[in-house]
């Protein structure tokens, strides 16, 4: 499941994704609310972006809610079949994309998600406050074509026609919560694992890494 994310965003990229989406932006809202990042793991701070009234703001949250118990792993991400989020507080997680993880032994092969029509992507995503702070989780759903060679379920990422209705709950969350289509997502070897990758999975791919 994802634990890692990159976040390579031009500003410019940002604001016209957010027009696009329907989605007005803060008269305070800058670059420097999106620095770029090779990974993004679990407990590390990151922007969200999250409803306030008419317009969208980006919100620095650690990635992971506090574990239910101690010694427990954070809750970074959480399965949406089934379930209602209308009483929740959503987010979306903006990205220029994911990592995926394949073999038995590590280092493991790290497969890169990248949308193949738009420089960013947005994961559906939960935000709530605990004792340790502002903090939120991705929501994950069955894997689509693109994903399913390489895991068994994936986060849910949001073209941004999806965007508003996401944050506003507009349409139910089974239409929103699910897999892209075949070819939405560009898929790229970012780094072989101890283990030689398949050659099933790299005629997957659009290019390998070195």
């Amino acid at each position: 499941m994802c634990n890692d994310y990159e976040r390579h965003i031009e500003w410019k990229a940002y604001c016209e994704a957010v027009a696009a989406a329907g989605l007005g932006m803060p008269t305070d809202a800058g670059p420097g609310q999106v620095p770029p990042a090779d990974d993004v793991r679990v407990n590390d701070s990151a922007p969200v972006m999250r409803a306030r009234g008419n317009v969208v703001e980006l919100a620095t949250m650690r990635w992971g809610f506090t574990p239910p118990r101690a010694g427990a792993a954070p809750v970074f991400n959480f399965k949406s079949e089934g379930r209602s989020f209308a009483n929740s507080n959503r987010c979306l997680i903006p990205a220029s994309a994911f990592f995926e993880f394949t073999g038995a032994k590590s280092p493991k092969s790290k497969w890169r998600f990248a949308l193949t029509e738009a420089p960013v992507l947005a994961v559906a995503g939960l935000w709530r406050e605990d004792a340790a702070g502002a903090a939120f989780t991705m929501l994950t759903t069955a894997p689509g074509p693109d994903v399913e060679p390489f895991h068994d379920r994936q986060i849910a990422v949001l073209p941004a026609g999806d965007w508003a209705a996401w944050l506003y709950l507009e349409r139910p969350e089974a239409e929103l919560l699910r897999p892209l289509p075949a070819g939405s997502l560009t898929v790229t070897l970012a780094r072989p694992g101890r283990e030689a990758p398949g050659a099933e999975l790299l005629d997957l791919t659009t290019r390998s890494a070195p």
